[in-house]
């Protein structure tokens, strides 16, 4: 059986759930290059980053889609900035450039991933099987009946980890995490691992399909 991995950022760099026949391996890497190396021979791969960017003040039809399939937890979205954006000095730079493009400016919180978005936006030949995903989205479908608490709450903790029991051993998953990673972002990269298979199979849904200005494709994997 051909292994899937899931991928989330943590402080640093990026924490990998590497499944392969339920048994879960962790890494954690500097950056994306380092992904692309530990998760060599994956049949999928899923990211929860934005991949591909926004031209100019445009909107990715992905984010909108996923927001309105979270409903009450749309807030968990945080729309892709366009690269301009994403390439200012500092937050003050970053919001004036998104009110001259969009007419909004940019949350801090969103600024803050830039890098990590940047990150992967710098891959010059991203691989077909390394798709977007979006760990809420998935746990929602994974758990459609469990209505989840904040994912950093005791409560929503045990609810996701209860929700991912349902495809593999979590509490086996979960105990020897690697160090640098904190409990929601290993809960999210199994997430992610979860849509990677649904992709690898053929039995995934696309949010928003379309493409960025560099021709490669903007979408959610769930």
């Amino acid at each position: 059986m051909s292994p899937i991995a899931g991928v989330d950022g943590v402080p640093g760099g990026w924490v990998i759930a590497r499944v392969t026949g339920g048994r879960v391996e962790w890494s954690v890497v500097a950056d994306a290059a380092a992904v692309l190396e530990v998760t060599a021979g994956c049949a999928a791969v899923g990211v929860d980053i934005p991949l591909g960017l926004p031209a100019g003040g445009g909107r990715r039809a992905c984010d909108d889609e996923t927001a309105r399939a979270l409903g009450r937890a749309r807030s968990s979205v945080f729309p892709a900035p366009a690269r301009e954006v994403l390439a200012a000095a500092d937050h003050a730079e970053a919001c004036a450039v998104a009110r001259r493009l969009t007419g909004r400016a940019i949350s801090l919180q969103s600024f803050h991933i830039g890098p990590k978005i940047l990150d992967w936006d710098a891959v010059p030949d991203r691989p077909a099987h390394v798709v977007e995903v979006h760990p809420e989205l998935a746990l929602r479908r994974l758990a459609p009946d469990v209505g989840f608490a904040p994912k950093k709450s005791a409560r929503g903790c045990g609810q996701r980890i209860a929700a991912l029991h349902r495809w593999l051993d979590a509490p086996a998953a979960l105990a020897d995490l690697p160090t640098g990673a904190r409990l929601d972002d290993v809960l999210d990269a199994l997430a992610a691992a979860w849509s990677a298979q649904r992709f690898a199979a053929g039995t995934h849904e696309v949010l928003g399909p379309e493409v960025d200005d560099r021709g490669r494709p903007m979408r959610v994997v769930v």
